[in-house]
């Protein structure tokens, strides 16, 4: 049983890449969905290159940054992606409710897609590192997921930004077109502005309001 699986104590030793290897190992490629945000191109490239043709799903809110529509369409054709996108379910619309209920958006937008994107799978991998907030500072490299049933791989968790600028040059990765113009963490288009010199990264998402975390990686 996945509750039942020992999780090596090295994989936080390891490089992202070998992470990924890992998991296609132990629970095989097919059984594995890697969900991407787009806000950058590191977990896609460093998935896709360990594993070619590893499932990548991208969840589409309804509320995306056309910037980040077009980022997903240059990197799956330059980097041959396999790309699916997992929608709202079909009595989902567009609507105000971001306004005056941000947590049910956000479960009805992500939260019940990823559901979806999931089911059937036996490992989910993410983009989640401890540099992105307080909120993430524990979060493990693998870890077995009780509500969802599976093992939650993070193979960038080790990751600070240093590291992911790095990455990004020594592999000459694309920037999101909004990272110049301020955007420090992208999400969904109500609920993301750009943060001032010095601020943290996410703090430019849900801003005025006590949310942290849109709900996938609680």
């Amino acid at each position: 049983m996945l509750s039942s699986l020992t999780i090596p104590s090295t994989l936080d030793t390891l490089h992202p890449g070998d992470v990924v290897k890992w998991a296609a190992e132990q629970f095989g490629a097919q059984n594995l969905v890697v969900t991407a945000s787009f806000q950058d191109a590191t977990l896609v490239h460093v998935a896709a290159t360990a594993v070619p043709g590893i499932e990548i799903v991208l969840l589409d809110t309804q509320y995306l940054f056309a910037e980040t529509q077009w980022f997903a369409d240059q990197l799956t054709e330059r980097y041959d992606l396999n790309l699916r996108i997992v929608r709202p379910l079909p009595d989902v619309q567009p609507d105000n409710q971001w306004q005056t209920d941000v947590d049910g958006c956000c479960n009805r937008r992500k939260v019940e897609p990823l559901s979806r994107a999931i089911d059937g799978k036996r490992a989910w991998i993410s983009g989640v590192r401890r540099a992105d907030s307080p909120t993430r500072a524990n979060s493990a490299v693998a870890a077995y997921d009780l509500g969802r049933g599976l093992v939650k791989v993070n193979p960038l968790v080790m990751m600070t930004d240093a590291d992911v600028e790095l990455y990004a040059q020594l592999h000459e990765l694309p920037t999101h077109p909004l990272v110049d113009k301020g955007y420090a963490s992208i999400g969904c288009w109500p609920c993301t502005r750009p943060v001032a010199p010095g601020e943290d990264a996410r703090s430019g998402r849900w801003a005025g309001d006590t949310k942290t975390e849109c709900g996938l990686h609680l």
